[in-house]
């Protein structure tokens, strides 16, 4: 075998598929594992969103003939394997060998799947194929586009067989998709493309370089930012360091200088999580305000102090008017968020 992974004289075929999801992905990736033979002829690697434990190698391992391996650094990449991501940490690639690092988190997610999706596309071009599945908002988006820029393949999950099919809708606005199939059809779908000649694998855009850098910590900072985008007037919800926007196709996405990488859409919804806990924090201030008042009003109504347990009184009543306004603008607030996921294909 040759650096590239392949036997002189031997073409080049597409043997390196990523797949990635979140919510809703566990049963596709099942499916497609269970449908794939134990001589697949590429290389798999699987992300998912996940937390501080996570038993996904075991659970995949369950219902296919492939060997199913928890990714670690310095692993060579085989054929016929499948290498998983674990947790706080992400999963990519680089000479030919895996590459875990805890870089910035991306899209509020470590591991994530653009990391991913971007050093596949920067190591093995071409020869890429990029899977997602179900799941919430757009992580995977801007590393599908990547692997479409370094000549690989494109498929989603049909957004009407997807649990959650807001990642797969994002990826089919902005990335000139190849395939969209069922759960039921990716597996043999794969089998046939990973036989297919890749083709010649154009030179890596320097974006893609810089942005896969940033993930193994081998860049980072301001200056690199300045190349990657303009300065905006938004805050990181990670960090509230500075967000830069990010110039190219696809979703509307911003980096800080520390390497957090999120697209508008997560801003957007983790802003409003922090709205709404600093509304609840805010109605039970009020409220505890108003039970205050009205136990100093009672103590000064025993000390025969009748005016001042008036004004006392009358102050309560102004902070229950307050908790009250706070309390509609979080039924308010709830309904305007239930209204913008109500339907991910709405308002693009």
């Amino acid at each position: 075998m040759n650096e590239s992974g392949v036997a002189r004289g031997e073409v080049q075929t597409r043997d390196l598929v990523v797949i990635g999801g979140s919510a809703g992905a566990l049963a596709v990736i099942q499916r497609i594992l269970s449908d794939l033979p134990s001589d697949m002829p590429a290389a798999i690697f699987v992300a998912i969103h996940l937390g501080a434990i996570s038993h996904l190698p075991e659970i995949l391992g369950r219902n296919t003939s492939l060997p199913v391996i928890a990714g670690a650094s310095g692993m060579r990449i085989e054929r016929g394997r499948v290498y998983v991501a674990v947790p706080d940490l992400h999963l990519m690639m680089h000479d030919h060998h895996l590459l875990l690092r805890r870089g910035p988190r991306e899209n509020l997610s470590r591991p994530a799947l653009d990391p991913l999706f971007r050093s596949a596309a920067c190591t093995f071009g071409s020869r890429t194929i990029g899977v997602l599945v179900s799941g919430t908002l757009n992580d995977g988006t801007a590393g599908l586009q990547a692997i479409k820029q370094c000549g690989g393949l494109a498929i989603i999950q049909d957004i009407t067989d997807a649990t959650c099919p807001e990642m797969p809708a994002s990826a089919q606005r902005y990335v000139e998709i190849d395939y969209v199939r069922p759960a039921a059809e990716l597996g043999p779908l794969l089998l046939r493309l990973a036989k297919q000649p890749a083709g010649v694998s154009p030179p890596v855009p320097e974006r893609v370089r810089l942005e896969t850098a940033i993930a193994t910590q081998e860049l980072g900072g301001m200056n690199v930012n300045d190349q990657l985008g303009t300065l905006s007037r938004f805050t990181c919800p990670e960090c509230n360091g500075a967000l830069w926007e990010m110039k190219g196709e696809g979703p509307l996405r911003y980096r800080c200088h520390i390497g957090h990488a999120l697209t508008a859409e997560t801003v957007l919804s983790e802003q409003a999580i922090k709205t709404e806990e600093m509304l609840w924090r805010l109605m039970r201030a009020h409220q505890e305000r108003a039970e205050l008042a009205r136990r100093m009003a009672i103590q000064e109504q025993s000390l025969d102090r009748p005016a001042l347990a008036a004004e006392l009184q009358d102050r309560a009543r102004g902070y229950d008017e307050d908790a009250s306004v706070v309390e509609r603008l979080l039924r308010e607030h709830r309904s305007v968020v239930a209204i913008g996921q109500s339907d991910p294909e709405e308002g693009d």
